[in-house]
């Protein structure tokens, strides 16, 4: 008889477990992002992005051979301590591409087109149409930069086509394929980029070097008339430098999926009429998430086998 390998999986997780085969081996215990992780001879962790991975969690899950976290981001994870230790790690990147390229389009939407005064005023305000109502901004012939292009800083670029906007993007490399399908020019430096910002969407991983990368001075860069749309992470962002911008009118509005602190977020952003604040839903779609499930269920299921994960995440020195 297969010796039974013991893996701890966030309990929020639990409506998913129906999308896969579950092994007779291998036996769950359910723990919610809230509560300690157990001591033991667990081999495998399947947790949320709000559960911190590093040397503490090593030492309570000495047998630890994978950590497959439910995120495509991996912040919460000290995957430089992990691999050091033999602990495998992977992310869940490709599948919630999409999702979240069309949840970055719902805001530059909402905040362009004043969606939140908009539906504040028909639900409880007297009001009766007139031409200068609530005049938004049209994105026609205007900018949209791209501030790291990868999988969905592209499709948020491909998407603005139909708009008629132009694309630019500010990466470490250039991305030909990118230029080549959606006309997408790359830009040396952040200045210069959202210089030309009319609207400049977030897509960067959070790490030591994009930490607070978007303060006073970039946000001076910025026109007036220009829009912030953050569904990357809230750490790449000095909010409070963002709700100066937005109080003192240097910057027309933002669109935050993410905050630094979060589920917090800062008074001055939820008073600010000019935000559209969403909580975290990038990839909140039935099939993205369960898709996400499958994708780190995989990776725990061949990591507590000492096979190679699907998308394994190595470190970076």
């Amino acid at each position: 008889m297969a010796e039974t390998k013991r893996v701890v999986v966030a309990a929020e997780l639990r409506p998913f477990i129906d999308a896969v085969e579950r092994p007779d081996d291998v036996q769950i215990e359910w723990v919610s992002a809230s509560e300690p992780l157990p001591e033991g001879g667990h081999v495998g962790l399947l947790p949320l992005l709000s559960r911190e991975v590093d040397e503490s969690v090593l030492e309570r899950l000495p047998d630890l051979k994978v950590v497959a976290n439910y995120a495509v981001g991996y912040d919460n994870i000290d995957v430089e301590a992990l691999t050091a230790r033999g602990v495998a790690v992977s992310n869940t990147p490709d599948v919630l591409t999409e999702a979240t390229a069309d949840l970055t389009w719902t805001l530059i939407l909402a905040v362009t087109r004043r969606v939140h005064e908009a539906e504040e005023l028909a639900r409880h305000g007297d009001w009766a149409w007139e031409p200068t109502l609530l005049l938004g901004m049209g994105l026609g012939g205007r900018t949209l930069v791209v501030l790291g292009a990868g999988r969905i800083g592209q499709a948020v670029g491909r998407r603005a086509l139909p708009f008629g906007m132009d694309v630019c993007y500010w990466d470490r490399a250039r991305k030909p394929e990118f230029e080549a399908e959606v006309g997408a020019r790359r830009v040396e430096s952040l200045a210069e980029a959202l210089t030309l910002a009319d609207v400049a969407s977030i897509h960067l991983q959070l790490s030591p070097e994009t930490a607070g990368l978007i303060g006073a001075e970039q946000l001076g860069w910025l026109g007036p008339d220009a829009v912030l749309i953050n569904t990357a992470r809230g750490g790449i962002v000095d909010e409070d430098a963002l709700c100066d911008a937005l109080e003192s009118g240097r910057l027309r509005g933002a669109g935050l999926d993410v905050y630094d602190g979060e589920p917090r977020i800062r008074g001055c952003l939820k008073r600010l009429s000019s935000v559209v604040l969403l909580p975290h839903i990038g990839s909140a779609t039935e099939e993205t998430r369960r898709e996400m499930f499958r994708l780190a269920w995989t990776n725990l299921m061949k990591g507590i086998r000492g096979q190679p994960l699907v998308t394994p995440i190595e470190p970076t020195s």
